[in-house]
């Protein structure tokens, strides 16, 4: 059996960083807390990017599979 714990999804880590930022910017957070709000938050965020990025790649990776899926801005052709 496996004690790892799960990693939140990007939606829950992004709530999760936004929380941290808004008890941080309060001013009442003493120092010590504050470090460790502060060290949590790069995790987060850390996380958020690896979840964009992964995101990122399975599209380009369907947009190579199929063609006929259009990511860039549509433009008529002038006659």
């Amino acid at each position: 059996m496996s004690s790892k714990k799960k990693e939140p999804g990007f939606e829950e880590a992004l709530e999760k960083l936004e929380a941290l930022v808004s008890s941080m910017e309060s001013g009442e957070v003493p120092l010590a807390t504050l470090v460790e709000k502060f060290e949590e938050g790069s995790k987060l965020v850390k996380l958020c990017e690896e979840r964009l990025k992964q995101a990122e790649l399975k599209i380009e990776k369907l947009h190579q599979e199929d063609d006929s899926i259009a990511l860039e801005a549509f433009a008529p052709e002038e006659n």
